[in-house]
C-alpha cells in the first residue's frame, strides 16, 4: 500500500491502539504527540493523511490545521471529544477533510481514512473539450487541476478543488446536494449537506479574497436542491 499516515495526539493509549491498527492494515505510520512537534517535522515525512486530535496542550489541533493549510493540502480528519456542531464547522472552514468524535470504532474510523484517501486520488473522466471552464477572470483548468483568478494560481485543499471540479464538469446545470457529496466524499455522506455547505461558503470566501466578484452569481445556490456553475451569460 505503502500510504503514510500522521497520528497527531497527546493520549499515548489511543495513538499505540490506532498505530497497530493502521500497520496491521499494511499503512506507514508517524505520530506526534503535540502540534508544533509535527509541524516542526512535516517537511521531513511524505504523508498521505493526517488524523489530527483537537484537544492537545500548548497547540490545539484547530491552531495546527490553520497553520497546517497554509502551506500543505494533506487530508486531515479530526479527531475529537467534543461534539459541539460549532467545532464541526471551525474544522471544515480551516480545511479539515473529515471529522470524527470519540469515542469512535475501528470500523468507522477506517471507512473514514479508506474515503478520504479515494478523494484525494479521485479522478473524474474530462472530455478534451471540457478542460478549460472560464468566467471572466476565473479559471477552471481540468487537465492541470488547477484554478486561477485573474492569472493568479489559487490554493485549494483537495476537497474544495474536487466540488468546484464537479461543478465546473457540469457548468450551467444543476449538481444536486446528493450528487456533489457521493461525488466528492462518497456514498456514506449523501446526507451530509452540513459538509458541502461549509466547503461552498470556504470557497466563496476564498475567491472573494482573491479578487473574484459577484461569486453568488458564479457559484449559484439553489435552495433545497444543490449549486451550479454559471457560465452562459457572463
Amino acid at each position: 500500500m505503502n500510504l503514510k499516515v500522521a497520528i497527531v495526539d497527546d493520549e499515548p493509549k489511543i495513538v499505540r491502539f490506532i498505530k497497530a491498527n493502521l500497520l496491521y492494515r499494511g499503512y506507514k505510520v508517524e505520530t506526534f504527540s503535540d502540534g508544533k512537534q509535527f509541524l516542526d517535522h512535516f517537511d521531513l515525512h511524505k504523508l498521505d493523511l493526517v488524523l489530527l486530535d483537537v484537544m492537545m496542550p500548548n497547540m490545539d489541533g484547530f491552531t495546527v490545521l490553520n497553520r497546517l493549510r497554509k502551506f500543505s493540502n494533506v487530508p486531515v480528519i479530526i479527531l475529537t471529544a467534543r461534539s459541539d456542531s460549532n467545532d464541526l464547522v471551525e474544522g471544515f472552514e480551516l480545511g479539515a477533510d473529515d471529522y470524527l468524535t470519540k469515542p469512535f470504532s475501528l470500523d468507522e474510523l477506517f471507512a473514514r481514512v479508506k474515503a478520504v484517501l479515494r478523494r484525494s486520488s479521485h479522478k473524474e473522466p474530462i472530455g478534451h473539450e471540457e478542460k478549460l471552464v472560464a468566467v471572466g477572470g476565473f479559471k477552471i483548468n481540468l487537465a492541470q487541476k488547477r484554478v486561477f483568478v485573474d492569472e493568479k494560481d489559487m490554493h485549494f485543499t483537495n476537497t474544495e478543488y474536487l466540488i468546484l471540479e464537479k461543478l465546473a464538469i457540469h457548468a450551467d446545470k444543476i449538481v444536486s446536494h446528493e450528487q456533489i457529496l457521493v461525488s466528492v466524499w462518497g456514498e456514506e455522506y449523501k446526507d451530509r449537506v452540513e459538509y458541502l455547505r461549509v466547503a461552498i461558503a470556504r470557497i466563496r470566501k476564498k475567491l472573494k479574497d482573491a479578487g473574484c466578484t459577484d461569486i453568488s452569481n458564479i457559484i449559484c445556490t439553489y435552495p433545497g436542491i444543490g449549486y451550479s456553475f454559471i457560465t452562459k451569460g457572463k
